[in-house]
């Protein structure tokens, strides 16, 4: 195995490690962004807002149903990092084929479910009457891609566990042009419509996942499995549900707040949905780099705690705190200069109110970015040392924020309560995260010494 291929995060500077790490992971998510965008962008600008506002009346449930799976296979990543610092391969790769079967059983299950009830979950979403058909259109094909999503996430979940941040990269640049032709191949010539859109998106996730399981299998003789390793284990089984399972569900209760605050702007109208579409895909866009710093924390306070060096994670922790710092002041100010010039790669000029209300929702956000990097930063540690139970407390005070916001201010206050929502989510979170984890530490550091004692003796 050569060291070009993984990264042992267990020596060195945390600061170096970190950067290193996080930047080819950065990339890779805004390409992932990028790609997503493009949905967005070609929609709005060749098919009108009708078909801005189908697309983005379906953010919420995406995020609550392809969240969930996402955040499946991260924590399956986490036992594989940890065995990968503990220098246990063995277990590492027993990890890995059961995460592999699971993967299978849990996208097949939530394919079927979800493919079924995606329609009646738009009608119990209020999604106004002129748009959801698009939406349904466009969310179905995307809910029949999601075994390609567990595909992609897990194998790449399993080669940053690994330290490889890279290799995920370079297949979402090339899936991410791809994406862009297909889309306007899709909309422009075969006449689609948002349908077409989703395609393209599920098209090239899947390309990504298939070169993602051929580098696997070409690269890393640390994962070459053998028969017995791939035969299902109970035990392995166990742990990588209680990693696995809580991180989904983290991801789809934040979701269920986001899907009770997009009930209450689709009772706006088709123009608020258009308007809460451009700016929060903006947004999200900018909001890339905290995600890539809660990924790159998972691994490397798995790896650390893996090796038993928790002193490196609370070191590392300060230091990406003090990167999402720099990076929260330097977003916030681009958006709050050239936020209708974003906003105008997704409308037409002539649509002021949409224009108007996309940049004043990226100016209440931006101001409260450096609360959600420490979200990300705290939450993702905190799974990263095996505690992903937590993530689900903070995903219930975030949920519980945005259903307030959506039930009582939204009806009172309209757009503007809508642009508060996710900032007072992310206090919300903080507020628990923050103190958890020194409670994690603690405890930890606990275990240690009485292991370190029972040793001695």
């Amino acid at each position: 195995m050569s060291n070009s291929t993984t990264q042992n995060m267990t020596v060195g500077s945390p600061f170096k490690l970190i950067v290193r790490f996080f930047v080819p992971l950065l990339f890779g998510m805004l390409f992932q962004q990028f790609y997503n965008m493009m949905d967005t962008m070609i929609v709005g600008r060749f098919l009108g807002p009708k078909a801005l506002a189908a697309v983005g009346g379906t953010g919420s449930i995406n995020f609550m149903i392809i969240g969930f799976c996402m955040g499946v296979c991260n924590g399956f990543a986490i036992p594989v990092a940890q065995s990968f610092g503990a220098k246990d391969h063995s277990s590492l790769r027993k990890f890995v084929a059961n995460s592999v079967w699971l993967s299978i059983v849990f996208s097949v299950i939530t394919t079927v479910v979800v493919c079924i009830l995606c329609r009646q979950i738009l009608v119990w979403m209020d999604t106004p009457s002129d748009i959801i058909d698009g939406s349904y259109s466009y969310i179905f094909v995307i809910f029949l891609g999601i075994p390609v999503i567990y595909l992609y996430n897990l194998l790449a979940g399993i080669l940053r566990s690994l330290g490889d941040s890279k290799t995920p990269l370079y297949f979402l640049v090339m899936s991410s042009l791809l994406n862009i032709i297909l889309d306007l191949a899709a909309i422009l010539i075969l006449n689609m419509g948002v349908a077409g859109a989703a395609w393209a998106t599920v098209i090239s996730q899947a390309i990504s996942g298939i070169l993602c399981l051929v580098y696997i299998t070409k690269k890393f003789p640390i994962l070459k499995i053998s028969k017995e390793e791939w035969r299902p284990d109970a035990r392995y089984m166990s742990k990588l549900c209680m990693m696995g399972i809580p991180m989904g569900l983290q991801y789809s209760i934040t979701a269920i707040g986001s899907v009770i605050l997009q009930t209450a702007v689709n009772s706006l109208g088709s123009l608020a949905v258009a308007s809460m579409t451009a700016g929060s895909k903006i947004s999200m866009f900018f909001c890339c780099p905290f995600d890539a710093m809660g990924s790159t924390m998972a691994t490397y306070a798995g790896q650390n705690v893996g090796a038993g060096k928790l002193d490196r994670v609370t070191k590392g922790l300060k230091a990406c705190s003090f990167i999402g710092l720099v990076y929260s002041v330097i977003a916030c100010l681009i958006l709050f200069v050239f936020g209708k010039q974003f906003t105008l790669l997704f409308i037409d000029g002539k649509e002021v109110e949409i224009i108007h209300n996309s940049a004043y929702l990226l100016k209440c956000v931006s101001v409260f970015y450096f609360p959600l990097a420490l979200v990300n930063i705290f939450r993702f540690t905190i799974q990263g040392l095996g505690f992903s139970k937590l993530a689900i407390i903070a995903g219930v005070c975030e949920m519980a924020a945005r259903a307030i916001v959506g039930f009582a201010f939204v009806p009172v206050f309209g757009f503007t309560a809508a642009c508060f929502a996710s900032p007072v989510a992310w206090i919300m979170a903080d507020l628990f995260l923050v103190p958890a984890y020194y409670l994690v530490i603690k405890s930890l550091k606990k275990k240690l010494m009485y292991q370190g004692s029972a040793e001695v003796v």
